[in-house]
């Protein structure tokens, strides 16, 4: 294809233009009779011709647009921890789009790609208040699903070189013999995973690492589920043959209740770990922007976020609080040597490059991507256009309206917040992060309530269960958060929801 024209550009630049100009939309979604109307106008068979780039365009604004969920952009979707796209991130999407970069080999002398991600990955560690040399081994990804894959992939290594070093010099590695006879070289008969309250995604990465879904464990305390119980994670990291991970939750799905709650169940997780050669991987998918945070009104979220400097990989999400495009994931590990020997491309002479010790590390040789979007320059731009202040203020707005919905949940008579608990309501609100749980004290109103609300297609909330029954659930993670507005409105929808019950 030559290259276009400067009409076919104008036309270009007019629908970028028009995108980026639309007002955010009102309603959160688009009408069940809007989304008919859309699906029928989609083309039932492949066009001889082809439509045109002018007509295809004014087809996708048109006839597409409408019917899609762009419930994400609007500064009242409270659905999945989904931030909306930030003005800057936007406009780099369309500058990664322009540029189409195979971001996979390090190419210093044709190429700045590779510097920019590598310099977004360094800006976001200095943004968590971890020091970059620390993490050598630090990545973007599609999303926290594939870091879990990558943090499980270099546990899964570490554990078994652990073991195989009480009994040979030799190195023992399952990237170059395969699970199955690197086990039985180190002398382990199974591979554990040891968390508390696990993302879904913990069991699908254990899944394809052939460790299997069942190795996943939950030891959290019967009183707080989403705290280790420390007597039964010792009894099993010191099983015989048993090499272990743990995965920390660093702020859970459903409640967004973290796993430690300071620098001290930091240091005991670590300590266990070391005396028994296992890894630990926190799965910090939106927990971990928590680190920004300062005063004495974010105590609790600062505690337990501290010490996660201590884990052996981390895990988070850009498009979560970060609020760039989909896809975006980042992965920050301690061990580069663990990297080349889980990801390394071996034998592919085009692939080669000079990488000295020190210089940055081709990204196909230390994630699961060989191809690879430039999604690093979003990140790069939102990074430099807010600084640490401006994600900062976009959290504590996020946690504050989390806390005015818990307090008014609190002091409703129809709804109730969860996990139940006896702390006071000072106590309580100071926990709350950005995901509020709750549930109708009506029984019958709790079974149609995430559609009764959806239904007023104001706000958008998404549906989770607590204890075998329905239960509801706000995630604030939005750059867009207006406290008094928002919440506003939210409380308009809570108690129309109600009333439309008892009329």
């Amino acid at each position: 294809m030559n290259n276009p024209d400067s009409t076919t550009q104008s036309v270009i630049s007019a629908a970028i233009e028009r995108l980026h100009s639309e007002p955010f939309p009102s309603d959160v979604l688009p009408s069940q009779a809007t989304i008919e109307a859309t699906r029928k106008q989609l083309l039932a068979t492949l066009p001889n011709d082809g439509l045109g780039l002018t007509e295809t365009i004014r087809h996708l604004q048109d006839d597409l647009k409408p019917g899609l969920n762009g419930a994400s952009r609007s500064a009242n979707y409270y659905g999945f921890v989904t931030g909306g796209a930030t003005p800057i991130a936007s406009i780099s999407d369309n500058f990664v789009t322009a540029c189409d970069q195979n971001v996979q080999v390090h190419l210093p002398t044709e190429t700045i790609a590779t510097d920019i991600e590598d310099r977004a990955l360094s800006l976001l560690c200095e943004l968590l208040d971890f020091k970059p040399e620390s993490w050598p081994h630090r990545t973007f990804t599609t999303g926290a699903t594939a870091s879990n894959v990558l943090g499980l992939a270099c546990g899964r290594e570490y554990v078994i070189a652990e073991a195989s070093a009480h009994r040979t010099d030799a190195e023992n590695s399952v990237g170059e013999y395969g699970i199955v006879e690197a086990m039985y070289r180190a002398g382990i008969d199974k591979i554990q995973i040891l968390t508390t309250v696990p993302h879904s995604s913990l069991s699908k990465a254990a899944s394809i690492l052939g460790l299997g879904r069942a190795s996943v464990k939950t030891i959290g305390r019967e009183d707080a589920p989403h705290k280790f119980d420390m007597k039964v994670l010792r009894s099993l990291l010191e099983q015989p043959s048993s090499a272990s991970i743990v995965a920390v939750s660093a702020s859970e799905v459903n409640t967004g209740l973290f796993a430690t709650s300071g620098l001290e169940d930091m240091q005991e997780l670590r300590s266990l770990c070391d005396m028994y050669g296992a890894w630990i991987h926190v799965d910090g998918a939106f927990g971990i922007l928590g680190r920004v945070l300062h005063g004495a009104k974010y105590e609790a979220i600062i505690q337990a976020c501290a010490g996660l400097e201590l884990a052996d990989s981390i895990t988070g999400d850009g498009h979560k609080l970060l609020n760039v495009p989909y896809d975006c994931g980042f992965f920050l590990s301690r061990h580069r040597n663990i990297a080349e020997r889980v990801f390394q491309n071996p034998n592919a002479a085009y692939l080669a490059t000079s990488n000295g010790p020190d210089s940055i590390m081709s990204p196909l040789n230390i994630g699961v991507e060989n191809s690879r979007r430039f999604r690093a320059l979003p990140v790069y731009a939102s990074l430099v256009a807010y600084g640490k202040s401006g994600y900062r203020d976009m959290l504590e707005r996020q946690i504050e309206l989390s806390r005015g919905i818990a307090k008014f949940i609190l002091e409703s008579e129809d709804y109730e917040l969860l996990p139940e608990s006896d702390a006071s309501t000072e106590e309580t609100l100071s926990g709350i992060y950005i995901i509020v749980l709750f549930r109708a004290k009506n029984e019958e109103l709790n079974k149609r309530l995430i559609e009764s609300i959806k239904a007023t297609r104001k706000i958008y909330v998404s549906g989770t269960s607590w204890n075998g029954q329905p239960a509801c659930r706000f995630a604030i993670s939005n750059w867009r958060v207006d406290v008094k507005k928002d919440l506003l409105l939210i409380r308009e929808v809570l108690q129309e929801v109600v009333a439309a019950k008892t009329s």
